[in-house]
C-alpha cells in the first residue's frame, strides 16, 4: 500500500471492528467490504475516486452517532485519502 498513514488508519479501523461495541452484522460486513474495497482500488491503482469517497463518507454519516469511535477513525481514512490526493 502506496501510503503507511492511510494503512494505519485501515488497521486501526479493522481493530476497531473487532473490539469496538456492538456493531450488527450487516454493519461489520459493510465497513469489512470498505476496507477491502479501499484496499483493492489502491493495489490496482485504478482507483474510483468518487466512489471511493462517496462510500466513505456515506459510513461516516451512518456512524457518526451510534459508533462515534468509528466514524472518527473513518474520518482519518479520509483525510488520508484526501493527503495522497484522492
Amino acid at each position: 500500500m502506496p501510503n503507511s498513514a492511510l494503512h494505519q488508519q485501515l488497521q486501526a479501523l479493522r481493530d476497531e471492528l473487532n473490539t469496538a461495541p456492538p456493531v450488527d452484522a450487516e454493519e461489520r460486513a459493510e465497513l469489512f467490504a470498505l476496507l477491502q474495497d479501499i484496499e483493492q482500488q489502491l493495489l490496482d491503482q485504478a482507483i474510483d475516486q468518487d466512489s471511493l469517497v462517496d462510500d466513505v463518507n456515506l459510513a461516516i454519516e451512518r456512524f457518526e452517532v451510534s459508533h462515534p469511535t468509528l466514524a472518527g477513525t473513518l474520518r482519518s481514512v479520509l483525510q488520508s485519502l484526501a493527503n495522497m490526493g484522492i
